[in-house]
């Protein structure tokens, strides 16, 4: 189910993984295929993950080893998507899915392990459960922004129908998302980002059609205009998206952890180095509230 400790560095450095954290991995990758009650769980969760390879079913549950303790605990998730990998290149492969495409996505991985380190100076995994969109064919790294395979639900499929698009809840449409450690958001990369989803999604799922891509994201929040240059990336991304539905429920900690790396910082410790930071803490110092915006963009 793993590969030998030589072959797991390999897989573990093809996946982005830090290589700070590769050596103690294969360590501990022999502690899981050892333990036949560790393999049980692996082999679960593999089998999960993978079933029904493509289907926009979104996240995966995968097994918590909430009787285990440190970094095994922390880093199961790793040994689970690389056992994962074979059948995530096989569906890749019988698509017709790039090497390149391929091999950016699933660096997600590491992406989340530096997260997770960033946050808590640790080895481990941010957010395990988000990368199971990727290893089963679901979401896709294409240059500067990822999109995700996804179904339109009830609010967005009325709005965007009242606004003239050929949809309905439960078709489909593309998720758009922003990954962290990749450059500025600049309109040149987010315009190169659209026109490769259009044309990858055309050629390897031209089964699916797709009318509008979604983002659902802090980002979007247009009190940041109060704050921000108006030839800002950030307002400027902005301006491309329609919006869909409105939200009233308060998501302050959304920006302080994608901003600062730890959700749970204080506003009164939040530094004020770049332009977004004072935005983001200067708004809540003064008592004020973030939230999700949610904005659709015609394809």
């Amino acid at each position: 189910m793993l590969p030998d400790a030589d072959e797991l560095a390999e897989v573990l450095l093809d996946l982005a993984v830090p290589h700070h954290d590769i050596n103690e991995l294969v360590r501990m990758g022999r502690r899981v295929t050892d333990d036949p009650e560790l393999l049980r769980l692996l082999e679960a969760s593999v089998e999960e993950l993978v079933r029904g390879p493509g289907e926009a079913r979104g996240a995966v549950d995968l097994f918590d080893l909430d009787w285990a303790s440190g970094p095994l605990q922390r880093c199961f998730p790793v040994y689970v998507f690389v056992a994962a990998l074979p059948h995530t290149r096989a569906y890749h492969r019988e698509r017709g899915i790039p090497a390149d495409v391929s091999r950016r996505t699933l660096a997600d991985l590491g992406r989340c392990m530096t997260v997770h380190r960033r946050r808590y100076g640790i080895t481990g995994v941010q957010d395990p459960r988000w990368l199971t969109r990727h290893f089963r064919g679901e979401l896709y790294q294409l240059g500067r922004l990822q999109f995700e395979r996804a179904r339109h639900g009830e609010r967005t499929g009325r709005a965007l129908a009242s606004a003239g698009l050929d949809v309905a809840p439960g078709t489909p449409c593309l998720n758009l998302h922003i990954p962290d450690f990749l450059g500025p958001l600049s309109p040149a990369a987010c315009d190169r980002s659209l026109a490769l989803a259009g044309e990858f999604f055309a050629r390897y799922f031209p089964e699916e059609k797709y009318r509008a891509a979604l983002c659902h994201s802090w980002l979007l929040d247009p009190q940041l205009k109060r704050y921000l240059a108006a030839d800002s990336n950030i307002v400027r991304f902005q301006e491309r998206f329609r919006v869909a539905r409105e939200d009233t429920e308060p998501a302050d900690t959304e920006p302080v952890r994608f901003v600062f790396g730890d959700p749970e910082l204080a506003a009164d410790a939040l530094p004020r180095r770049t332009a977004v930071e004072r935005a983001v803490g200067d708004h809540l110092r003064a008592g004020r509230h973030w939230y999700i915006g949610h904005g659709w963009i015609p394809l």
